[in-house]
């Protein structure tokens, strides 16, 4: 088991299908949630689940189906909307996809997988804020920049510095985050012809960032994609940041 009473205690009254809420009530929640994060920190296959937790089939379809409707990414905001701004950190880190993680509907392309130098893999860019708590992700193909999740990961965010590494900087990404009234604090490419004076005090709190992905991937399953669809990965990846955030 994965979760502590107290972490269930607190995120119990965020999930569907509990005992009062319209329609039928869903089979011990607990369970199932456990029965999601069993083959999330494993990495085995769904097939593979111990009788316990019941049918494997019956808690994939039910995940499906909860991934689909957004049901952990809601969790995962109610818990999240409480994070500390003062200034906030974005990175980007590739995951290797399996061989049974492509085959999704549409093809790889709109799954979030690419081709780059390790083969097939999904990037992951992330926001933490100034606790190194998981903000918001966007997944995108291992092949494009992590620049380009840099808007949607920061839309409706307010924060008063932005801190990045080398990667990110570019003069839109500069003009962006002066247009919020906030900070960049981003050392400047070798290639700039003026380099920008960065706060390297402050900078220094970027680890934060590497801290969460080092987290997350001791769930086996997040290092490597075995999901065919973005849609999953995602909801798993949720999953996991509610745990860690409720720790």
């Amino acid at each position: 088991m994965v979760l502590r009473d107290d972490q269930w205690a607190r995120i119990a009254p965020l999930f569907p299908g509990k005992e009062g809420d319209p329609g039928r009530t869903a089979v011990d929640n607990r369970c199932f949630l456990e029965a999601v994060l069993w083959v999330v920190r494993t990495g085995a296959p769904w097939r593979d689940l111990p009788e316990q937790f019941g049918n494997w089939n019956s808690v994939f379809q039910r995940f499906r189906r909860w991934a689909k409707g957004g049901v952990f990414e809601r969790i995962f905001a109610a818990l999240a909307g409480d994070g500390d701004f003062e200034y906030v950190i974005i990175d980007g880190t590739i995951v290797r996809v399996h061989q049974h993680g492509t085959g999704g509907k549409g093809g790889t392309q709109t799954q979030a997988i690419g081709r780059s130098r390790g083969g097939l893999t999904t990037k992951i860019v992330a926001l933490v804020d100034a606790l190194g708590t998981l903000v918001r992700f966007v997944l995108l193909p291992g092949q494009r920049h992590d620049s380009i999740g840099v808007v949607p990961v920061l839309e409706g965010v307010k924060f008063s510095a932005l801190l990045a590494d080398k990667a990110f900087d570019s003069d839109a990404i500069r003009a962006l985050v002066a247009e919020r009234g906030a900070v960049a604090v981003i050392p400047s490419k070798a290639d700039r012809s003026a380099p920008i004076p960065h706060d390297a005090e402050m900078y220094k709190w970027r680890h934060l960032v590497e801290n969460l992905f080092c987290k997350i991937k001791e769930f086996r399953r997040t290092p490597t994609r075995y999901d065919k669809t973005d849609t999953s990965f995602a909801a798993a990846l949720h999953l996991v940041a509610t745990v860690l955030a409720t720790r």
